[in-house]
């Protein structure tokens, strides 16, 4: 019975201690400075800023070092309002300036990211990509070495009909050796010119002589060529997503131009003024 009474009396106390934490919300208060409030909301958002190296670590340990650096923050910031330098107080113009245009293009950037967008952009690629002139890709494989020495070694190897891939799995010094030299499929202008050149000389299959580059010596086979198609949507979405940010950002600084007065009064400034950082502590 006793057994039974502790565990009622520890639940209870457990049961109280977890009510308020389902109630929290950004506004609660965890501490106060004078008059002013820190909020749990102001917890929060100071370890989204926190560095990557931080993500890792408990939010047991954080807690409490946050809300002390909060504190902290505030008896500084209290304790220098009033003594702000003319250079201080430009410099926080110009952060609280930055903070809240930034917000501005990141909501303009966002909102502009859609399904229907995206499809849009793409469908307007490809459109542009199959009106223009056809792309040829190669597929092309190569033994890179440092030294003549390697490069006969390589020859020789061939020319007793070993298979390209098994001599460049062991002579290759290429990241691509491992795939037998494979270096997959590429336009024209990728490769250095050198390498591109002994490539479109090539017939399917054929194996090029040893060419030099900055690179070291390779031998080339053509593996295949063949005419691009349209990249798929998901190859391409990171490129349209930024492409369609960068066009709403834009438009959303020419909407806000537009429907305000601004006024350029530095035209005739000598641009040296500039440089004279001893203006601010005047």
């Amino acid at each position: 019975m006793f057994k039974i009474a502790r565990f009622a009396a520890v639940t209870a106390i457990f049961t109280a201690l977890a009510v308020p934490a389902v109630a929290q919300d950004a506004s609660t208060v965890i501490a106060r400075v004078g008059g002013t409030e820190i909020t749990l909301g102001n917890a929060i958002a100071l370890r989204a800023q926190l560095p990557e190296q931080f993500a890792q670590v408990p939010d047991t340990t954080l807690f409490p070092a946050i809300v002390q650096q909060l504190i902290e923050q505030e008896l500084l910031a209290q304790a220098q309002a009033d003594n702000l330098s003319p250079r201080d107080q430009l410099m926080l113009q110009n952060e609280t300036r930055n903070f809240l245009a930034n917000a501005a293009l990141v909501e303009a950037a966002t909102a502009a990211v859609t399904d229907e967008s995206v499809q849009a952009a793409y469908d307007a690629f490809a459109a542009e990509y199959a009106q223009g002139e056809p792309v040829t890709e190669y597929n092309a494989a190569h033994i890179l070495v440092r030294t003549e020495e390697e490069r006969d070694q390589v020859v020789a190897a061939l020319a007793e009909g070993r298979e390209f891939a098994d001599v460049a799995r062991e002579f290759s010094i290429d990241g691509s050796s491992q795939q037998g030299g494979d270096l997959g499929w590429f336009p024209a202008g990728v490769m250095i010119p050198e390498f591109q050149a002994v490539v479109e000389g090539l017939e399917d299959g054929q194996v090029s002589e040893p060419v030099q580059t900055r690179f070291g010596w390779h031998v080339i086979t053509l593996l295949g060529t063949r005419t691009a198609e349209v990249p798929a949507l998901e190859d391409v979405r990171d490129d349209l997503v930024t492409q369609i940010q960068r066009e709403a950002t834009t438009a959303r600084v020419e909407q806000l131009r537009e429907g305000a007065e601004v006024e350029n009064l530095a035209e005739g400034m000598d641009p040296a003024l500039l440089s004279q950082s001893s203006l601010l502590d005047e």
